[in-house]
């Protein structure tokens, strides 16, 4: 009995090598979030909040919130208007310059909980974009932050196999988790990304330290792996209304296998947009978004699960608010 509680131990923190670094439904929007190459594409401060409910109806399901700043250095003043008010038409999609030499700043604040772990991240970034033509841009972008990761041992159960209405004591199983406490890790990320008004594609990796620098008390197991992702997508003008852009975003974390997301967005005036996803093997995602106005925009998105979680999950819910300050 001890060797099975302790192998089930085991297995739930094993259970944070698929959830090391939070999916996002909505990256489209955000290239920054899987990205640190992205910061200071648009030529404006844009503040992004997130929040992220999956597989609702386990009880415990991960959530994530975040919140991420980037902005290109030495951009003009930001004026302040105080008439916040919903636009009268569509209100188009900043314009995405290139053809010129650009620095950037960005940060994130990232709250992850997944069951019983909890990872919360501070990071900064620099990026730098080189224009390759008048149209196109390649930027490389280097993100560090530090991590605070936490085992929470009252969301952590042990089950008596023999009767399930009965608790159970373990001793090897009350020695690990007395000997959990949070631990503190530097995260170093990088990216590369080329792209126009109208394309992207872009390699990213996070947690090219992994453990190599920690600390704090306690001997939480958490064992950081390498994460790439590479993404790409192109946009189609239909008609002077209507455009269509299909997307792929393909990651990878050893062992784990490689996973696929397809998007297409289709976008009415640059203003009001929708979009559907599929995740291989894992759920389908319907999306709709607009710009409020010249400051806010707005995006949610649904993530009905193709898997056996499916049976005991209504889904997951994605809220995105953005703020762009001197558009």
């Amino acid at each position: 009995m001890k060797k099975l509680l302790f192998a089930l131990a085991i297995c739930l923190t094993g259970t944070a090598f698929g959830q090391q670094i939070p999916q996002y439904s909505q990256y489209m929007r955000n290239q920054y979030t899987i990205n640190p190459a992205a910061a200071g594409v648009y030529d404006f401060v844009d503040i992004t909040m997130c929040g992220r409910w999956q597989w609702l109806g386990f009880g415990d399901e991960p959530r994530t919130a975040y919140l991420s700043i980037t902005s290109p250095i030495g951009k003009p003043k930001v004026s302040y208007n105080p008439a916040l008010r919903i636009s009268d038409g569509p209100v188009r999609n900043p314009e995405i310059k290139t053809g010129k030499l650009k620095h950037a700043l960005g940060g994130q604040f990232v709250a992850d909980q997944y069951g019983a772990f909890r990872k919360m991240q501070a990071a900064g970034t620099y990026a730098l974009h080189m224009p390759v033509t008048k149209n196109y841009n390649l930027s490389f972008g280097v993100r560090l932050g530090l991590s605070s990761n936490s085992f929470l041992s009252d969301k952590a159960k042990v089950l008596n196999l023999v009767d399930p209405t009965q608790t159970y004591t373990d001793n090897t199983y009350s020695n690990f988790v007395s000997n959990q406490s949070s631990k503190y890790i530097m995260d170093l990320g990088a990216g590369l990304y080329f792209y126009s008004n109208k394309s992207f594609f872009g390699l990213a990796a996070d947690q090219l330290t992994k453990n190599f620098v920690q600390f704090g008390p306690g001997t939480a197991n958490f064992d950081n792996q390498f994460h790439f992702n590479a993404t790409g997508g192109y946009k189609f003008t239909l008609n002077q209304d209507l455009t269509l852009m299909p997307s792929v975003l393909v990651k990878f974390m050893n062992p784990a296998p490689v996973s696929i997301d397809g998007s297409l967005q289709l976008e009415y005036k640059e203003w009001l947009w929708t979009g559907v996803s599929y995740r291989h093997k894992d759920a389908v995602v319907g999306m709709v978004g607009l710009n409020v106005n010249q400051k806010f925009k707005f995006g949610y998105s649904y993530d009905f699960s193709l898997s056996r979680f499916n049976n005991f999950s209504s889904g997951g819910h994605e809220i995105v608010l953005g703020l762009m300050l001197g558009r």
